[in-house]
């Protein structure tokens, strides 16, 4: 499977996709980190790819999704955006509901 065919997998099989550097546990940049952290307080699980420890996604998604930065939030096969989007639906509480929404129409993700 090329790199492209496993974004698209990853990006259907996964209701909430958060593309990232390091782990929500371990993040490995602020932006990250700020993303991770505004998901996990939507008391919902969501599932995680490691863009670090995977260099091929980290070079082809963002040609991909035509967004050039990392973190990457996917939403039932939608990007939503990057940290600054994340931060700016959590703090009107457009985040909340959108990963409540979602997560109660699938069951529980694992990490991808």
């Amino acid at each position: 499977m090329d790199t492209i065919e496993k974004i698209k997998t990853q990006i259907s099989e996964n209701p909430i996709l958060l593309y990232m550097k390091g782990s929500p546990k371990f993040p490995s940049c602020g932006f990250s980190a700020q993303a991770s952290q505004a998901l996990m307080n939507c008391g919902e699980p969501f599932a995680y790819v490691d863009i670090l420890q995977n260099p091929e996604i980290r070079a082809e998604l963002p040609k991909y999704a035509n967004w050039p930065t990392f973190p990457q939030l996917w939403v039932e096969g939608e990007l939503i955006g990057g940290c600054d989007i994340i931060i700016e639906m959590f703090q009107q509480g457009e985040l909340q509901t959108l990963i409540k929404d979602t997560a109660a129409k699938h069951p529980k993700p694992e990490q991808a």
